[in-house]
Protein backbone atom coordinates (compact mmCIF):
# COMPACT_ATOMS: atom_id res chain seq x y z
CA UNK A 1 0.00 0.00 0.00
CA UNK A 2 1.34 3.46 -0.46
CA UNK A 3 1.69 5.90 2.36
CA UNK A 4 -1.51 8.11 2.42
CA UNK A 5 -0.61 11.60 1.12
CA UNK A 6 -2.11 15.06 -0.58
CA UNK A 7 -0.95 16.10 -3.51
CA UNK A 8 1.05 19.00 -1.76
CA UNK A 9 0.60 22.50 -3.65
CA UNK A 10 2.87 25.43 -3.04
CA UNK A 11 2.06 26.66 0.64
CA UNK A 12 1.53 30.30 1.04
CA UNK A 13 3.40 32.34 3.20
CA UNK A 14 2.71 31.98 6.95
CA UNK A 15 -0.19 28.82 5.82
CA UNK A 16 0.92 27.01 9.32
CA UNK A 17 1.62 30.06 11.41
CA UNK A 18 4.74 30.03 14.27
CA UNK A 19 4.86 25.78 12.83
CA UNK A 20 8.07 25.17 11.55
CA UNK A 21 8.73 21.73 10.92
CA UNK A 22 6.98 18.05 11.89
CA UNK A 23 9.69 16.49 14.28
CA UNK A 24 9.25 12.45 14.99
CA UNK A 25 8.30 12.05 18.60
CA UNK A 26 10.88 8.94 18.74
CA UNK A 27 13.70 9.83 17.37
CA UNK A 28 13.40 13.87 16.48
CA UNK A 29 13.99 13.92 12.55
CA UNK A 30 12.19 16.63 11.65
CA UNK A 31 10.27 16.70 8.32
CA UNK A 32 9.05 20.07 6.37
CA UNK A 33 4.98 21.01 7.05
CA UNK A 34 3.10 18.91 4.76
CA UNK A 35 0.54 15.99 4.39
CA UNK A 36 3.27 13.52 6.21
CA UNK A 37 2.45 11.65 9.68
CA UNK A 38 4.86 8.85 9.90
CA UNK A 39 9.10 9.52 9.81
CA UNK A 40 10.66 8.65 7.00
CA UNK A 41 13.75 7.16 8.94
CA UNK A 42 12.50 5.47 11.99
CA UNK A 43 8.41 5.04 11.50
CA UNK A 44 8.02 6.93 14.40
CA UNK A 45 4.65 9.51 14.80
CA UNK A 46 4.95 13.24 13.44
CA UNK A 47 4.11 15.87 15.48
CA UNK A 48 4.19 20.03 15.19
CA UNK A 49 7.29 21.60 16.33
CA UNK A 50 7.21 25.63 16.97
CA UNK A 51 9.09 28.41 17.01
CA UNK A 52 6.73 30.71 19.12
CA UNK A 53 8.69 33.69 19.98
CA UNK A 54 7.16 35.73 22.33
CA UNK A 55 3.11 35.13 23.21
CA UNK A 56 1.32 37.16 26.15
CA UNK A 57 -1.67 36.25 28.40
CA UNK A 58 -2.72 40.17 26.96
CA UNK A 59 -2.46 38.71 23.65
CA UNK A 60 -4.37 35.82 24.01
CA UNK A 61 -6.92 37.28 25.88
CA UNK A 62 -7.54 40.12 23.64
CA UNK A 63 -8.66 36.94 20.86
CA UNK A 64 -12.51 36.05 20.52
CA UNK A 65 -13.73 33.16 23.07
CA UNK A 66 -12.81 30.12 20.59
CA UNK A 67 -9.79 28.80 19.80
CA UNK A 68 -8.73 30.97 18.09
CA UNK A 69 -7.65 33.44 20.72
CA UNK A 70 -4.61 30.54 20.35
CA UNK A 71 -3.71 30.74 17.10
CA UNK A 72 0.00 32.05 18.21
CA UNK A 73 -0.23 28.66 19.60
CA UNK A 74 -1.36 26.54 16.74
CA UNK A 75 -0.41 25.49 13.21
CA UNK A 76 -2.67 27.90 11.54
CA UNK A 77 -2.24 30.61 9.70
CA UNK A 78 -2.65 34.36 11.30
CA UNK A 79 -6.09 35.01 8.97
CA UNK A 80 -7.55 31.72 10.41
CA UNK A 81 -11.04 33.63 11.48
CA UNK A 82 -11.65 34.55 8.06
CA UNK A 83 -12.49 31.10 6.68
CA UNK A 84 -15.56 29.66 7.09
CA UNK A 85 -15.27 26.91 10.69
CA UNK A 86 -17.52 25.90 13.70
CA UNK A 87 -15.48 27.88 15.78
CA UNK A 88 -15.41 26.08 18.91
CA UNK A 89 -13.49 26.14 21.89
CA UNK A 90 -13.64 28.37 24.95
CA UNK A 91 -16.35 25.99 26.98
CA UNK A 92 -17.36 26.34 30.67
CA UNK A 93 -15.36 24.64 33.50
CA UNK A 94 -17.45 24.35 36.27
CA UNK A 95 -16.60 24.23 39.84
CA UNK A 96 -18.13 21.02 40.82
CA UNK A 97 -18.74 21.50 44.46
CA UNK A 98 -21.48 18.79 44.50
CA UNK A 99 -20.13 15.71 42.95
CA UNK A 100 -16.64 16.57 45.05
CA UNK A 101 -18.79 16.54 48.05
CA UNK A 102 -20.10 13.33 46.78
CA UNK A 103 -16.65 12.01 46.33
CA UNK A 104 -14.95 13.54 49.19
CA UNK A 105 -12.88 15.88 47.29
CA UNK A 106 -11.86 19.17 48.66
CA UNK A 107 -11.75 21.10 45.01
CA UNK A 108 -12.99 20.04 41.84
CA UNK A 109 -14.18 21.32 38.27
CA UNK A 110 -15.63 20.01 35.50
CA UNK A 111 -14.20 21.08 31.99
CA UNK A 112 -17.43 20.55 30.05
CA UNK A 113 -16.83 20.47 26.12
CA UNK A 114 -20.57 19.08 25.74
CA UNK A 115 -21.23 22.24 24.31
CA UNK A 116 -19.11 22.72 21.37
CA UNK A 117 -21.11 22.88 18.27
CA UNK A 118 -21.48 19.21 18.17
CA UNK A 119 -21.65 18.68 21.24
CA UNK A 120 -18.20 17.17 21.29
CA UNK A 121 -14.21 18.19 21.94
CA UNK A 122 -13.85 16.50 18.39
CA UNK A 123 -14.35 20.67 17.10
CA UNK A 124 -11.17 21.61 18.38
CA UNK A 125 -9.64 18.56 16.77
CA UNK A 126 -11.34 19.12 13.38
CA UNK A 127 -11.44 22.86 13.25
CA UNK A 128 -7.26 22.92 13.31
CA UNK A 129 -6.86 19.57 10.41
CA UNK A 130 -9.70 21.85 8.33
CA UNK A 131 -7.00 24.25 8.40
CA UNK A 132 -4.62 22.24 7.12
CA UNK A 133 -6.67 20.38 4.48
CA UNK A 134 -7.66 24.08 3.28
CA UNK A 135 -3.76 25.02 2.59
CA UNK A 136 -2.59 21.49 1.54
CA UNK A 137 -5.17 21.85 -1.12
CA UNK A 138 -7.08 18.70 -0.31
CA UNK A 139 -10.57 18.30 -2.17
CA UNK A 140 -12.09 15.97 -0.37
CA UNK A 141 -12.07 15.99 3.88
CA UNK A 142 -12.78 12.48 5.71
CA UNK A 143 -12.12 10.48 8.94
CA UNK A 144 -12.68 7.53 9.86
CA UNK A 145 -14.40 7.55 13.43
CA UNK A 146 -16.15 5.95 16.76
CA UNK A 147 -18.64 8.56 16.36
CA UNK A 148 -17.93 12.74 17.56
CA UNK A 149 -15.29 12.98 14.94
CA UNK A 150 -17.87 11.86 12.35
CA UNK A 151 -20.36 13.88 13.42
CA UNK A 152 -17.65 17.09 13.96
CA UNK A 153 -16.12 16.73 10.48
CA UNK A 154 -19.48 15.98 8.93
CA UNK A 155 -20.25 19.45 9.96
CA UNK A 156 -17.22 21.28 9.57
CA UNK A 157 -17.33 20.43 5.97
CA UNK A 158 -20.88 21.61 5.41
CA UNK A 159 -19.63 24.81 6.85
CA UNK A 160 -16.53 25.09 4.86
CA UNK A 161 -18.39 23.81 1.48
CA UNK A 162 -16.19 20.87 0.95
CA UNK A 163 -17.16 17.53 -0.15
CA UNK A 164 -16.84 15.29 3.16
CA UNK A 165 -16.86 11.85 3.71
CA UNK A 166 -16.95 10.37 7.14
CA UNK A 167 -16.67 6.35 7.92
CA UNK A 168 -18.21 4.41 11.02
CA UNK A 169 -18.57 0.96 12.25
CA UNK A 170 -21.79 0.10 11.37
CA UNK A 171 -22.74 -1.05 15.03
CA UNK A 172 -22.69 2.53 15.90
CA UNK A 173 -24.93 4.20 18.67
CA UNK A 174 -28.02 5.49 16.27
CA UNK A 175 -27.92 9.39 17.33
CA UNK A 176 -24.23 9.81 16.77
CA UNK A 177 -25.15 7.99 13.20
CA UNK A 178 -27.82 10.81 12.67
CA UNK A 179 -25.95 13.53 13.65
CA UNK A 180 -23.41 12.79 11.06
CA UNK A 181 -26.00 11.87 8.29
CA UNK A 182 -27.97 15.37 8.91
CA UNK A 183 -24.90 17.15 7.50
CA UNK A 184 -23.64 14.58 5.01
CA UNK A 185 -25.17 12.32 2.19
CA UNK A 186 -21.67 10.46 2.35
CA UNK A 187 -21.69 8.69 5.30
CA UNK A 188 -20.45 5.21 5.00
CA UNK A 189 -21.05 2.34 7.41
CA UNK A 190 -18.32 -0.35 7.52
CA UNK A 191 -18.72 -3.89 8.97
CA UNK A 192 -16.18 -4.36 11.62
CA UNK A 193 -14.76 -2.12 14.81
CA UNK A 194 -12.88 1.51 15.09
CA UNK A 195 -9.81 -0.53 14.13
CA UNK A 196 -10.87 -2.38 11.11
CA UNK A 197 -13.01 1.58 9.77
CA UNK A 198 -9.29 3.01 10.24
CA UNK A 199 -7.67 0.34 8.36
CA UNK A 200 -10.32 0.99 5.44
CA UNK A 201 -9.12 4.89 5.18
CA UNK A 202 -5.55 4.19 5.63
CA UNK A 203 -5.98 2.32 2.63
CA UNK A 204 -8.31 5.00 0.37
CA UNK A 205 -6.33 7.51 1.44
CA UNK A 206 -3.55 5.79 0.16
CA UNK A 207 -5.08 5.12 -3.48
CA UNK A 208 -7.20 8.44 -3.34
CA UNK A 209 -5.09 11.90 -3.99
CA UNK A 210 -6.78 15.42 -2.75
CA UNK A 211 -8.24 13.46 0.19
CA UNK A 212 -7.53 14.76 3.90
CA UNK A 213 -8.46 12.21 6.40
CA UNK A 214 -7.83 14.15 9.77
CA UNK A 215 -6.63 11.47 11.55
CA UNK A 216 -4.50 10.30 9.45
CA UNK A 217 -2.34 12.04 6.11
CA UNK A 218 -3.20 15.50 8.89
CA UNK A 219 -3.31 13.63 11.78
CA UNK A 220 -0.18 15.54 13.39
CA UNK A 221 -2.30 19.39 12.62
CA UNK A 222 -5.23 18.00 14.08
CA UNK A 223 -3.81 16.58 16.99
CA UNK A 224 -3.13 20.00 17.98
CA UNK A 225 -6.54 21.02 18.41
CA UNK A 226 -6.38 19.39 21.86
CA UNK A 227 -3.67 20.85 22.87
CA UNK A 228 -6.36 23.92 23.24
CA UNK A 229 -8.53 21.94 26.34
CA UNK A 230 -5.53 22.58 28.22
CA UNK A 231 -5.25 26.21 27.74
CA UNK A 232 -8.35 26.84 28.36
CA UNK A 233 -8.12 25.34 31.76
CA UNK A 234 -5.02 27.01 32.62
CA UNK A 235 -6.67 29.82 31.63
CA UNK A 236 -9.93 29.76 33.37
CA UNK A 237 -7.92 28.96 36.14
CA UNK A 238 -6.71 32.34 36.34
CA UNK A 239 -3.54 31.55 34.83
CA UNK A 240 -2.26 28.25 36.92
CA UNK A 241 -2.01 24.61 36.12
CA UNK A 242 -4.34 22.18 38.47
CA UNK A 243 -2.87 19.91 40.33
CA UNK A 244 -5.09 16.67 38.93
CA UNK A 245 -6.70 16.18 35.66
CA UNK A 246 -8.13 12.90 34.81
CA UNK A 247 -8.52 12.60 31.18
CA UNK A 248 -10.48 9.48 28.58
CA UNK A 249 -8.11 7.75 27.01
CA UNK A 250 -9.16 6.53 23.01
CA UNK A 251 -6.26 6.82 21.06
CA UNK A 252 -4.43 9.07 23.34
CA UNK A 253 -3.93 11.96 21.89
CA UNK A 254 -6.12 14.20 23.96
CA UNK A 255 -3.85 13.20 27.10
CA UNK A 256 -0.86 13.65 25.83
CA UNK A 257 -1.45 16.90 23.93
CA UNK A 258 -3.08 18.48 27.01
CA UNK A 259 0.26 17.39 29.28
CA UNK A 260 2.18 19.45 25.93
CA UNK A 261 0.08 22.22 26.54
CA UNK A 262 0.83 22.00 29.85
CA UNK A 263 4.18 22.41 28.98
CA UNK A 264 4.74 24.38 26.45
CA UNK A 265 2.45 27.60 28.33
CA UNK A 266 5.33 26.65 31.27
CA UNK A 267 8.10 27.43 28.57
CA UNK A 268 6.18 30.76 27.37
CA UNK A 269 6.09 32.05 30.97
CA UNK A 270 2.31 32.23 31.01
CA UNK A 271 2.07 30.23 33.94
CA UNK A 272 4.36 28.98 36.97
CA UNK A 273 6.01 25.90 36.69
CA UNK A 274 4.22 23.24 39.49
CA UNK A 275 4.31 19.53 39.70
CA UNK A 276 0.81 18.11 38.27
CA UNK A 277 -0.60 14.43 38.04
CA UNK A 278 -2.35 13.17 34.67
CA UNK A 279 -4.72 10.06 34.88
CA UNK A 280 -6.10 8.07 32.08
CA UNK A 281 -9.73 7.08 32.35
CA UNK A 282 -10.69 3.66 29.73
CA UNK A 283 -13.85 1.52 30.05
CA UNK A 284 -12.72 -2.36 31.25
CA UNK A 285 -14.04 -3.68 27.79
CA UNK A 286 -11.39 -1.48 25.78
CA UNK A 287 -8.66 -0.87 28.19
CA UNK A 288 -5.35 -1.90 26.78
CA UNK A 289 -3.22 1.12 28.27
CA UNK A 290 -5.12 0.27 31.64
CA UNK A 291 -3.97 -2.89 31.44
CA UNK A 292 -0.29 -2.42 30.26
CA UNK A 293 -0.08 0.67 32.96
CA UNK A 294 -1.49 -2.27 35.77
CA UNK A 295 1.37 -4.73 34.29
CA UNK A 296 3.98 -2.26 34.40
CA UNK A 297 4.93 -2.67 30.83
CA UNK A 298 5.61 -0.34 28.46
CA UNK A 299 4.02 -2.59 25.11
CA UNK A 300 0.26 -1.83 24.87
CA UNK A 301 -1.48 -4.90 23.97
CA UNK A 302 -4.50 -5.00 21.25
CA UNK A 303 -7.55 -5.99 22.23
CA UNK A 304 -10.71 -6.08 20.61
CA UNK A 305 -13.67 -3.74 21.81
CA UNK A 306 -16.34 -4.39 23.75
CA UNK A 307 -17.98 -1.62 25.38
CA UNK A 308 -20.94 0.73 25.74
CA UNK A 309 -18.08 3.54 25.41
CA UNK A 310 -18.16 3.50 22.05
CA UNK A 311 -16.04 6.90 21.72
CA UNK A 312 -13.14 5.41 23.66
CA UNK A 313 -13.50 1.55 21.36
CA UNK A 314 -10.42 2.30 19.88
CA UNK A 315 -8.32 -1.11 20.29
CA UNK A 316 -5.20 -0.48 19.28
CA UNK A 317 -4.73 3.42 20.42
CA UNK A 318 -1.76 5.15 18.67
CA UNK A 319 -0.53 7.31 21.44
CA UNK A 320 -1.03 4.46 24.21
CA UNK A 321 2.56 4.45 24.84
CA UNK A 322 3.06 7.95 25.23
CA UNK A 323 0.02 7.77 27.81
CA UNK A 324 1.52 5.56 30.14
CA UNK A 325 5.31 7.33 29.75
CA UNK A 326 2.83 10.89 30.79
CA UNK A 327 0.84 9.21 33.78
CA UNK A 328 4.05 7.74 34.85
CA UNK A 329 5.96 10.57 35.22
CA UNK A 330 3.18 12.89 36.54
CA UNK A 331 2.26 10.19 39.38
CA UNK A 332 -0.70 9.75 38.20
CA UNK A 333 -1.95 6.26 36.90
CA UNK A 334 -4.44 4.98 33.84
CA UNK A 335 -7.83 3.18 35.64
CA UNK A 336 -10.65 1.38 33.75
CA UNK A 337 -14.30 0.88 34.99
CA UNK A 338 -16.70 -1.62 33.80
CA UNK A 339 -19.79 -0.63 31.85
CA UNK A 340 -21.93 -0.48 34.84
CA UNK A 341 -19.48 1.61 36.25
CA UNK A 342 -19.81 3.78 33.27
CA UNK A 343 -23.68 3.83 33.25
CA UNK A 344 -23.48 4.92 37.41
CA UNK A 345 -20.63 8.11 36.10
CA UNK A 346 -23.55 9.18 33.59
CA UNK A 347 -25.95 9.02 36.47
CA UNK A 348 -23.70 11.10 39.41
CA UNK A 349 -22.66 13.75 37.15
CA UNK A 350 -26.21 14.37 35.87
CA UNK A 351 -27.52 14.39 39.60
CA UNK A 352 -24.77 16.18 41.19
CA UNK A 353 -24.08 18.69 38.54
CA UNK A 354 -26.85 19.15 36.23
CA UNK A 355 -24.45 17.88 33.11
CA UNK A 356 -25.45 15.13 30.86
CA UNK A 357 -22.12 13.39 29.42
CA UNK A 358 -21.77 10.64 26.92
CA UNK A 359 -20.25 7.31 27.97
CA UNK A 360 -16.76 8.76 27.53
CA UNK A 361 -17.59 11.02 30.38
CA UNK A 362 -19.45 8.42 32.55
CA UNK A 363 -16.35 6.40 32.00
CA UNK A 364 -13.92 9.82 33.03
CA UNK A 365 -15.82 10.26 36.11
CA UNK A 366 -16.45 6.66 37.44
CA UNK A 367 -12.61 6.30 37.21
CA UNK A 368 -12.46 9.46 39.01
CA UNK A 369 -14.47 8.02 41.62
CA UNK A 370 -12.54 4.66 41.77
CA UNK A 371 -8.96 6.57 41.59
CA UNK A 372 -10.75 8.11 44.75
CA UNK A 373 -11.47 5.00 46.75
CA UNK A 374 -8.26 3.20 45.90
CA UNK A 375 -6.50 5.88 47.37
CA UNK A 376 -4.62 6.56 43.88
CA UNK A 377 -5.73 10.20 43.90
CA UNK A 378 -5.09 13.11 46.36
CA UNK A 379 -8.42 14.28 47.05
CA UNK A 380 -6.42 17.57 48.91
CA UNK A 381 -5.56 18.87 45.83
CA UNK A 382 -7.17 21.02 43.33
CA UNK A 383 -8.55 18.41 40.20
CA UNK A 384 -10.27 18.89 36.68
CA UNK A 385 -12.26 16.23 35.34
CA UNK A 386 -12.90 16.43 30.89
CA UNK A 387 -16.07 15.92 30.06
CA UNK A 388 -15.60 15.15 26.35
CA UNK A 389 -19.28 15.05 24.78
CA UNK A 390 -23.01 15.05 25.53
CA UNK A 391 -25.39 12.43 26.80
CA UNK A 392 -28.04 12.83 23.64
CA UNK A 393 -25.66 11.44 21.94
CA UNK A 394 -25.72 7.75 23.95
CA UNK A 395 -29.18 7.66 25.39
CA UNK A 396 -29.12 3.82 25.10
CA UNK A 397 -26.64 3.39 27.87
CA UNK A 398 -29.16 4.83 30.70
CA UNK A 399 -32.69 4.38 28.96
CA UNK A 400 -33.06 1.39 30.50
CA UNK A 401 -31.43 2.55 33.83
CA UNK A 402 -33.65 5.63 34.51
CA UNK A 403 -37.63 5.87 33.69
CA UNK A 404 -40.15 8.22 35.55
CA UNK A 405 -40.65 7.85 39.12
CA UNK A 406 -44.59 7.36 38.55
CA UNK A 407 -47.12 7.05 36.64
CA UNK A 408 -50.19 8.57 37.95
CA UNK A 409 -53.80 9.74 37.41
CA UNK A 410 -53.96 13.80 37.34
CA UNK A 411 -55.28 14.27 40.73
CA UNK A 412 -53.52 15.16 43.68
CA UNK A 413 -54.65 11.99 45.65
CA UNK A 414 -52.61 10.21 43.11
CA UNK A 415 -49.38 12.59 43.30
CA UNK A 416 -49.75 11.84 47.50
CA UNK A 417 -49.79 8.60 47.62
CA UNK A 418 -46.60 8.77 45.64
CA UNK A 419 -44.46 9.31 48.35
CA UNK A 420 -42.68 11.94 46.83
CA UNK A 421 -43.70 15.18 48.90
Amino acid sequence: MSAPVIEKPALRAGAFGNAKALSCRECGHHVELGPHYACPECFGPLEIAYDFGTVTREQIEAGPRNIWRYKALLPVPDDIESSPNTEPGFTRLLKADNLAAELGLTRLWVKDDSTNPTNSFKDRVVACALSAARELGAKVFACPSTGNLANAVAAAGARAGIKTVVFIPSNLEQPKQVNSAVFTDSLVAVDGNYDDVNKLASEIAGEEGGWAFVNVNVRPFYAEGSKTLGYEIAEQLGWRLPDQVVIPVASGSQLTKVHKAFQELVELGLVEAKPYRIYGAQAEGCSPVSAAYKAGVDAIRPVKPDTIAKSLAIGNPADGIYVLDICRETGGAVEDVTDDEVRAGIVLLARTEGIFTETAGGTTVAVLKKLVETGQLDTSLETVVINTGHGLKTLDAVSGAVRPAATIAPTYAAFAATGIA
